[in-house]
């Protein structure tokens, strides 16, 4: 259960446990790693070897140095390596402490913090637009009505649509904090094939859209309505991002679930969590906003609102869930997490 890769290893260098740690971070069968040269599982054989030799000498009782762990199919994961003695003759042990893990756990924070104080920007801000709008748009319409030139009018009138326009936007992002979390089961097939009618709805010409899901993955419970929006929004970034690629009838966007099993975010271990990927191969998202796409008001597109990742997040981590992108001209891949019972 540990988060930790962990092996037993013999003194000759043959693992003798792998637990399901490893198993994952390796791609491989704890059956094909038990037996094998544990060395051999990093791109510098030579440290471990040695490590294990000073054990056998007994001249140390521990030893701590960072390497490679090569994984199947898979670059190569960096880890610290912790190697220690047993109470038992010939059996060391092999901890490995992916640094990749710490960086993301960082992030992650980050990410925690940076949506909260969004959240709180966000509701203050718009409760300060909100009072003004009002008066200003009152103030225009009993203007219209003291007015008789036509030509005037037409200014009052833009003065009351661009208050309605701001209204709106107001409205949009004090959303999420109104709405009722309205919680029931939810099956996570049914929300992207409703997202998938929506797109193809809008976009019925040159793009594909791609199901790859795993249907043993159970309901949780849930706001279908919350994780319906999230997709939605998505999944419509996505599409508004493959313009050239749909003129073209090359467009793809791609709707990948698995289950994550003993998967670690938000500072908690999960023993299964839903992995969902929205993917498509669009142009990527900008290196200018990569750090700040799901800052509010933020967009890669002209005339963009830049809510739509917002609310995305809000409503992910309203599901006690994570929200990250990870972006390459030709393969934008959004991944939300979300505990499973």
């Amino acid at each position: 259960m540990l988060a930790t890769l962990v092996a037993v290893v013999h003194s000759n260098g043959a693992v003798l446990f792998a637990n399901a740690a490893l198993e994952d971070a390796r791609g491989l069968s704890r059956r094909a790693i038990v037996g094998s040269v544990f060395s051999d599982s990093f791109a510098d054989p030579m440290a471990l070897n040695n490590a294990l030799q000073g054990i056998r000498g007994n001249d140390f009782a521990a030893l701590r140095y960072d390497a490679w762990l090569k994984r199947l199919s898979r670059e190569a994961l960096p880890v610290h390596v912790i190697v220690t003695q047993t109470e038992r003759v010939d059996e060391i042990i092999v901890e490995l402490l992916p640094l990749e893990m710490q960086a993301r756990q960082d992030r992650e924070e980050r990410l925690a913090e940076q949506a909260q104080a969004n959240k709180e920007l966000i509701r203050n801000l718009a409760h300060e637009i909100k009072n003004p709008l009002g008066g200003i748009r009152g103030a225009a319409q009993l203007l219209e009505m003291e007015i008789e030139s036509a030509e005037l009018t037409e200014y009052t009138q833009v003065i009351i649509h661009e208050a309605d326009r701001l209204q709106s936007l107001v409205d949009r992002l004090l959303a999420p904090h109104r709405r009722p979390h309205l919680v029931g089961d939810v099956n996570i097939h049914e929300v992207c094939e409703r997202v998938r009618l929506l797109i193809l709805a809008e976009f019925p010409k040159g793009l594909q859209v791609i199901r790859d899901f795993d249907t043993s993955i159970p309901e949780f419970r849930g706001d279908r309505e919350q994780l319906i929006q999230t997709v939605l929004n998505i999944a419509h970034n996505a599409c508004q991002a493959l313009t050239e690629q749909i003129a073209q009838g090359t467009a793809t966007l791609t709707f990948h679930t698995r289950i994550a099993r003993q998967t670690t975010f938000g500072k908690q271990r999960y023993r299964l969590a839903l992995e969902l990927h929205v993917i498509d191969n669009g142009p990527g998202v900008p290196d200018s906003i990569k750090d700040r796409i799901f800052y509010p008001l933020v967009s890669g597109r002209e005339g963009g609102s830049g809510l739509g990742l917002t609310l995305a997040q809000t409503f992910v981590q309203q599901h006690h869930g994570l929200i990250e992108c990870d972006s390459v001209p030709g393969h934008t891949d959004f991944k939300i997490l979300i505990p499973l019972p």
